[in-house]
């Protein structure tokens, strides 16, 4: 499964390419995971001006379908984004 993880992240890297994603002492996985939660977070935003996760998911969403990724990366990243966003709004509504 880290393989899968590992090419996602370098999928993910070449549609976000100014994120700042190493850390050698974190798995593929949690690097991947916490880039996508902080972006549904809309966290590298200012509090005033920071979008809802149902909107940054949307343009997440619009960024990889169009981009120049494999369909399959296309998928998995849509996947990742959907489950980090479930775990969120769950979150939010405890």
């Amino acid at each position: 499964m880290s393989v899968v993880f590992n090419d996602l992240l370098i999928s993910y890297r070449q549609i976000w390419k100014n994120r700042m994603l190493t850390n050698d002492a974190v798995s593929s996985e949690q690097v991947l995971k916490e880039a996508v939660k902080r972006e549904l977070e809309d966290a590298n935003s200012h509090p005033r001006v920071r979008k809802s996760i149902e909107v940054k998911y949307f343009t997440s969403t619009k960024r990889i379908i169009e981009s120049h990724l494999s369909n399959e990366d296309k998928v998995g990243l849509i996947q990742l984004h959907i489950e980090m966003a479930d775990q969120l709004m769950i979150e939010r509504n405890l």
